[in-house]
Protein backbone atom coordinates (compact mmCIF):
# COMPACT_ATOMS: atom_id res chain seq x y z
CA UNK A 1 0.00 0.00 0.00
CA UNK A 2 0.90 3.43 -0.72
CA UNK A 3 1.14 6.32 1.80
CA UNK A 4 -0.50 9.20 0.65
CA UNK A 5 2.80 11.44 0.38
CA UNK A 6 3.61 8.45 -2.01
CA UNK A 7 0.34 8.75 -3.75
CA UNK A 8 0.92 12.14 -4.60
CA UNK A 9 4.66 11.86 -5.91
CA UNK A 10 2.97 9.13 -8.48
CA UNK A 11 0.13 11.17 -9.41
CA UNK A 12 2.63 14.08 -10.29
CA UNK A 13 4.44 11.40 -12.37
CA UNK A 14 1.69 10.48 -14.59
CA UNK A 15 0.46 13.61 -15.09
CA UNK A 16 4.41 15.24 -16.31
CA UNK A 17 4.52 12.44 -18.06
CA UNK A 18 1.39 12.17 -19.60
CA UNK A 19 1.74 16.20 -20.56
CA UNK A 20 5.21 15.49 -22.04
CA UNK A 21 4.06 12.74 -24.23
CA UNK A 22 1.58 15.11 -25.26
CA UNK A 23 3.16 18.50 -25.90
CA UNK A 24 6.37 15.85 -27.50
CA UNK A 25 3.48 14.64 -30.33
CA UNK A 26 2.46 18.56 -30.32
CA UNK A 27 6.00 19.43 -31.49
CA UNK A 28 6.32 16.80 -33.60
CA UNK A 29 2.74 17.70 -35.65
CA UNK A 30 4.15 21.13 -35.63
CA UNK A 31 8.08 21.42 -35.41
CA UNK A 32 7.91 23.48 -39.12
CA UNK A 33 6.53 26.49 -36.91
CA UNK A 34 8.76 26.16 -34.17
CA UNK A 35 11.14 29.28 -34.52
CA UNK A 36 14.61 28.99 -34.93
CA UNK A 37 17.46 30.71 -32.95
CA UNK A 38 18.76 34.07 -35.08
CA UNK A 39 22.21 33.33 -36.22
CA UNK A 40 23.52 36.53 -34.11
CA UNK A 41 22.33 34.61 -30.73
CA UNK A 42 24.10 31.47 -32.29
CA UNK A 43 27.40 33.72 -32.76
CA UNK A 44 26.69 35.47 -29.19
CA UNK A 45 26.17 32.55 -27.38
CA UNK A 46 29.24 30.45 -29.09
CA UNK A 47 29.32 26.81 -29.86
CA UNK A 48 32.01 26.60 -26.62
CA UNK A 49 32.22 22.95 -26.05
CA UNK A 50 31.78 23.88 -21.80
CA UNK A 51 28.21 23.84 -21.03
CA UNK A 52 28.03 26.48 -18.88
CA UNK A 53 28.69 30.03 -19.66
CA UNK A 54 28.33 32.97 -17.91
CA UNK A 55 25.79 35.99 -18.25
CA UNK A 56 25.27 39.10 -16.22
CA UNK A 57 21.79 39.45 -14.98
CA UNK A 58 20.44 43.47 -15.91
CA UNK A 59 16.73 42.69 -14.87
CA UNK A 60 14.52 40.38 -13.15
CA UNK A 61 11.23 40.53 -15.32
CA UNK A 62 9.09 38.00 -12.44
CA UNK A 63 9.90 35.21 -10.70
CA UNK A 64 10.97 33.01 -13.38
CA UNK A 65 12.11 35.50 -16.23
CA UNK A 66 15.18 37.51 -16.72
CA UNK A 67 16.92 39.88 -18.57
CA UNK A 68 20.67 38.85 -19.30
CA UNK A 69 23.54 40.60 -21.05
CA UNK A 70 26.13 38.39 -22.70
CA UNK A 71 29.08 39.82 -24.48
CA UNK A 72 27.33 43.20 -24.99
CA UNK A 73 24.29 41.91 -26.18
CA UNK A 74 20.96 41.87 -24.19
CA UNK A 75 18.60 38.50 -23.93
CA UNK A 76 15.51 37.43 -21.96
CA UNK A 77 16.05 34.30 -20.73
CA UNK A 78 13.41 32.01 -19.15
CA UNK A 79 14.28 29.16 -16.73
CA UNK A 80 13.92 25.87 -17.46
CA UNK A 81 11.57 23.56 -15.77
CA UNK A 82 9.45 26.08 -13.62
CA UNK A 83 6.56 28.17 -13.23
CA UNK A 84 6.20 31.09 -10.48
CA UNK A 85 2.79 32.81 -10.23
CA UNK A 86 2.06 35.24 -12.64
CA UNK A 87 3.14 39.21 -12.24
CA UNK A 88 3.54 40.64 -15.33
CA UNK A 89 1.23 39.35 -17.81
CA UNK A 90 -1.49 41.96 -18.57
CA UNK A 91 -4.44 39.59 -19.55
CA UNK A 92 -4.25 37.93 -15.91
CA UNK A 93 -4.40 38.67 -12.26
CA UNK A 94 -1.72 39.34 -10.18
CA UNK A 95 -1.54 35.49 -8.85
CA UNK A 96 -0.88 33.88 -5.05
CA UNK A 97 2.98 34.37 -4.37
CA UNK A 98 3.60 36.17 -7.46
CA UNK A 99 5.17 39.27 -5.77
CA UNK A 100 7.03 37.18 -3.56
CA UNK A 101 8.36 35.07 -6.11
CA UNK A 102 9.78 37.80 -8.05
CA UNK A 103 11.75 39.52 -5.07
CA UNK A 104 13.38 36.59 -4.19
CA UNK A 105 14.42 35.99 -7.65
CA UNK A 106 15.82 39.49 -7.62
CA UNK A 107 17.13 39.36 -4.14
CA UNK A 108 19.23 36.13 -5.33
CA UNK A 109 20.46 37.11 -9.18
CA UNK A 110 19.80 41.13 -10.17
CA UNK A 111 22.70 42.85 -10.82
CA UNK A 112 25.10 39.78 -10.74
CA UNK A 113 26.88 37.18 -13.09
CA UNK A 114 24.95 34.21 -13.19
CA UNK A 115 26.25 30.64 -14.89
CA UNK A 116 24.27 29.32 -17.39
CA UNK A 117 23.54 25.75 -18.31
CA UNK A 118 21.56 24.79 -21.80
CA UNK A 119 19.86 21.60 -22.00
CA UNK A 120 18.06 20.61 -25.37
CA UNK A 121 16.32 23.62 -26.25
CA UNK A 122 17.90 26.91 -27.50
CA UNK A 123 14.27 29.54 -27.29
CA UNK A 124 11.07 29.11 -26.55
CA UNK A 125 8.04 30.15 -28.76
CA UNK A 126 8.74 33.80 -27.83
CA UNK A 127 11.74 33.83 -28.28
CA UNK A 128 13.87 33.71 -24.49
CA UNK A 129 16.63 31.79 -23.94
CA UNK A 130 15.97 28.57 -22.32
CA UNK A 131 18.80 27.57 -19.29
CA UNK A 132 18.88 26.43 -16.21
CA UNK A 133 20.52 29.24 -13.89
CA UNK A 134 23.05 29.19 -11.56
CA UNK A 135 25.06 31.28 -8.92
CA UNK A 136 28.16 31.36 -6.92
CA UNK A 137 28.57 31.68 -3.07
CA UNK A 138 30.94 33.30 -1.25
CA UNK A 139 32.33 29.60 -0.09
CA UNK A 140 33.09 28.78 -3.79
CA UNK A 141 30.10 26.85 -4.44
CA UNK A 142 26.85 27.27 -6.51
CA UNK A 143 22.97 27.46 -5.84
CA UNK A 144 21.12 26.07 -8.26
CA UNK A 145 18.57 28.86 -8.55
CA UNK A 146 16.03 26.83 -10.58
CA UNK A 147 15.85 24.10 -8.16
CA UNK A 148 15.94 26.57 -4.85
CA UNK A 149 12.98 28.36 -6.32
CA UNK A 150 10.97 25.39 -6.23
CA UNK A 151 12.48 23.94 -3.04
CA UNK A 152 11.52 26.89 -1.34
CA UNK A 153 7.92 27.12 -2.47
CA UNK A 154 8.36 29.98 -4.81
CA UNK A 155 7.73 28.07 -8.06
CA UNK A 156 6.17 24.99 -9.23
CA UNK A 157 7.31 22.41 -11.65
CA UNK A 158 6.46 22.90 -15.27
CA UNK A 159 8.60 21.01 -17.73
CA UNK A 160 8.45 20.73 -21.48
CA UNK A 161 10.35 18.08 -23.32
CA UNK A 162 12.68 17.83 -24.68
CA UNK A 163 14.25 20.01 -21.62
CA UNK A 164 14.01 17.22 -18.94
CA UNK A 165 17.31 17.04 -17.23
CA UNK A 166 16.28 18.02 -14.22
CA UNK A 167 12.66 17.09 -14.16
CA UNK A 168 13.34 14.25 -10.88
CA UNK A 169 15.25 16.80 -9.31
CA UNK A 170 12.38 19.46 -9.32
CA UNK A 171 9.87 16.91 -8.42
CA UNK A 172 11.56 16.07 -5.09
CA UNK A 173 12.21 19.88 -4.33
CA UNK A 174 8.30 20.21 -5.19
CA UNK A 175 7.23 17.34 -3.33
CA UNK A 176 9.50 18.83 -0.09
CA UNK A 177 8.14 22.21 -0.29
CA UNK A 178 4.96 21.30 -0.47
CA UNK A 179 4.81 18.63 2.54
CA UNK A 180 6.57 21.59 4.61
CA UNK A 181 4.01 23.89 3.20
CA UNK A 182 6.68 26.73 1.98
CA UNK A 183 6.13 29.70 0.13
CA UNK A 184 3.40 29.50 -2.19
CA UNK A 185 2.04 25.45 -0.80
CA UNK A 186 1.33 27.30 2.60
CA UNK A 187 0.03 30.82 1.53
CA UNK A 188 -2.25 29.58 -1.64
CA UNK A 189 -3.41 26.09 -1.56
Amino acid sequence: MFTPAQKNLILILVITLLSGAYLLTLGFKNSSSMPSPSPSSNSVLGESKDPDSTAFVTKVIDGDTIEIEIKGQNFKLRYIGINTPETVDPRRKVECFGKEAAKENQRLVEGREVILEKDISETDKFGRLLRYVYIKLDDGSKLFVNDYLVRQGFAQVSTYPPDTKYTMQFLQAEKEARENNRGLWGSCF
